[in-house]
């Protein structure tokens, strides 16, 4: 019977190589049309259990950052447009989802306090999805509960009780208490395609390395040595952006030169408002 399931996982696994946009080997055992489904879901669930902003010069603004992100993020998925909420959550934390879904909390625009720094998250994020990591990390979950069971039962994450999984391998996890870490690779890996995709917006790449430091400065160094968590250590982060700012720059100017300044104001801290 474990010979079954391990041949039966080594035939989903060369069934679902694929190549990714960065020229490595991915396992993609789900369509984009089925990841696109789920996403929309978790995305709606979100809706219903997390109190959405009613301030309209909040939500323009991470409105504003987002279209100039998802502008220059074109690929194959089938996204047409995407939809962004702004989340009352103190957290500093921002999504996005397959089908076009952005998510940013409040607690976020507390950290990321420039349009640039928001544009470094949401380009990580969407590259998150244009890299196909969460496809990724749910294929190799998948992979691992074919030994447990039928393979076809295994690849069926619309199924109600894979619905926390399925959340959780798409990044929202959080609010449901199950989330699949992405790995050190896809992190830095979207660090890289995010910090493009916000100079070619025509956002100065250097907030990305700024985001960061401030991140790291919030943590108190409190943050677990990087050998121990599959997120990069925050130096190592800071580190890999600095390297890769020099392309990112060349992008910027050629940017700029074509017109393209995204004028993305945040709006005044609520005690300004007053």
């Amino acid at each position: 019977m474990v010979r079954k399931w391990l041949t039966l996982a080594g035939i989903l696994f060369l069934i679902g190589c694929a190549i990714s946009p960065l020229g490595r080997k991915q396992l993609k055992l789900l369509p984009d049309s089925q990841m696109n489904a789920m996403g929309v879901a978790a995305y709606e669930q979100m809706q219903e259990a997390v109190p959405q902003t009613e301030d309209p010069r909040m939500l323009s603004y991470v409105r504003c950052v987002a279209d100039a992100i998802t502008v220059h993020a074109a690929d194959q998925t089938g996204v047409a447009a995407w939809e962004v909420s702004v989340f009352e959550d103190e957290t500093p934390n921002a999504f996005a989802l397959p089908g076009g879904k952005i998510g940013v909390h409040t607690g976020m625009l507390s950290v990321a306090t420039t349009a640039g720094q928001l544009a470094a998250v949401l380009g990580h994020e969407v590259g998150h999805v244009l890299l196909r990591h969460g496809n990724e990390r749910l294929s190799q979950n998948a992979v691992a509960q074919s030994a447990l069971e039928a393979g076809a039962e295994a690849l069926d994450q619309t199924k109600p009780e894979y619905r926390d999984v399925v959340v959780g391998g798409l990044g929202v996890g959080a609010q449901y208490g199950v989330l699949l870490p992405f790995s050190r690779k896809h992190e830095t890996e979207a660090d890289t395609v995010g910090q493009r995709f916000m100079a070619e917006a025509g956002f100065n790449p250097a907030e990305a390395v700024k985001l960061w430091q401030k991140m790291d400065e919030l943590s108190g160094g409190q943050a677990p040595p990087q050998w121990m968590s599959t997120h990069p250590a925050n130096q190592s982060r800071i580190d890999n952006l600095k390297a890769n700012l020099p392309a990112a720059k060349k992008l910027y100017r050629s940017a700029r030169a074509a017109g393209k300044n995204p004028k993305c104001v945040p709006p005044p801290p609520k005690d300004a408002q007053k």
